[in-house]
């Protein structure tokens, strides 16, 4: 049951970085939305956090006690990767909706129980694939499909950041490396860009001498579309700060950076060649994290599927799994084609006002 003014309840399942600096600010930008409860191992936030946000803190082990608290209605999931299926599940059975940190999970058998969960149940399921709430993102979406750049053929992407050797990425493997954390991004936009589904993945990775990383730090892939599209990316952990994208179609081509990021002076803008006519397209800055909270709220309470939900999470890890698959074999990695899905609407741009974020409680970001 939503709080007396209708809100959906949350608790924040995980203190840390992308909550503290992120998830928790933007619920406040929300009108339908409000957080009553911490879930967290460490003690210092499960004080001083939870005292910040007026919350009700509970430690991972009284997970199943929140469940049945009658206290929430929803769930922000943002433990490492490999834990989603541990807390999703329960949650979902017990007809708490999830809102799940990308990537979904750490194998495609976790992303299908995650989604069998919600099915059994009846309880809402969306991956947090902020972008397809934000105005600049959407709108490139929305033109591409309607055909203004013609046919799109080729994307190619660079993403990187140079990662502290302290953080749990850096010693966490694979699942953890710049692949799972930020390919993502790359993946999920040339799928909606080209409204389609690669079926070949090709990957090769380098370990860049002195850093500290027990997976590969760089990592480039190709993907082959149907139609002979392609796609290429690189992510790494250890180069500086820079987000881009190019897409090219047979009659025009977009060119964004930033186009991934969030937060303070992120807007994502981008510029458009057609006809030889040079434009720049700019957006204000958003709370994105804010905006995707507003619209799983909403698909909660007006009794909505989400559109980024959990076939949507699994297409990705399944790119993910075959660029693994990749690297250990150093084969490509033929994937079996699929349907198209609905996609992105324009109606999901959401264009909330960026939060102030507060001074971080025993947790720190993750990159210089």
């Amino acid at each position: 049951m939503p709080d007396a003014q209708g809100k959906i309840r949350y608790a924040v399942v995980a203190g840390g970085w992308i909550s503290q600096g992120a998830f928790m600010p933007g619920v406040d930008q929300t009108d339908n939305s409000v957080m009553t409860a911490l879930v967290t191992g460490d003690p210092v936030k499960a004080d001083e956090l939870a005292e910040l946000y007026d919350l009700k803190s509970y430690h991972y082990d009284e997970f199943d006690t929140l469940l049945k608290s009658g206290e929430i209605d929803a769930i922000y999931l943002a433990t490492p990767n490999f834990r989603h299926r541990e807390f999703a599940v329960p949650a979902l059975a017990a007809g708490i909706h999830v809102l799940l940190e990308k990537p979904m999970a750490t194998s495609e058998e976790d992303c299908l129980a995650i989604t069998e969960a919600a099915k059994r149940s009846g309880a809402k399921l969306m991956i947090a694939y902020r972008l397809h709430f934000e105005p600049g993102t959407v709108e490139m979406i929305s033109r591409v499909r309607a055909g203004e750049i013609g046919e799109p053929r080729l994307f190619t992407s660079t993403f990187a950041q140079t990662t502290k050797p302290s953080n749990h990425r850096m010693q966490s493997g694979f699942w953890a490396g710049p692949a799972a954390d930020m390919g993502p991004y790359p993946i999920n936009a040339v799928r909606n860009l080209f409204d389609a589904e690669p079926v070949e993945v090709h990957a090769v990775a380098i370990h860049t001498p002195g850093r500290e990383i027990n997976t590969p730090d760089t990592v480039s892939v190709t993907l082959r579309f149907p139609e002979e599209r392609l796609a290429q990316f690189t992510v790494s952990y250890s180069l500086p700060g820079t987000q881009r994208f190019q897409l090219i179609g047979t009659e025009g081509e977009f060119e964004a950076s930033p186009c991934f990021g969030f937060g303070e002076g992120v807007a994502i803008s981008y510029r458009s060649i057609i006809d030889g006519k040079t434009q720049e397209h700019a957006h204000p800055v958003v709370d994105q994290f804010g905006g995707e909270t507003q619209y799983f709220s909403d698909c909660i309470l007006q009794d909505r599927e989400p559109e980024p939900d959990g076939d949507e999470g699994w297409r990705d890890v399944r790119v993910l799994a075959a660029i693994e698959r990749c690297l250990e074999t150093g084969q490509p990695q033929k994937l079996d084609p699929l349907p198209n899905r609905p996609g992105i609407s324009v109606e999901q741009a959401r264009r909330l006002p960026l939060a102030k974020v507060p001074k971080y409680i025993n947790t720190d970001e993750p990159n210089e």
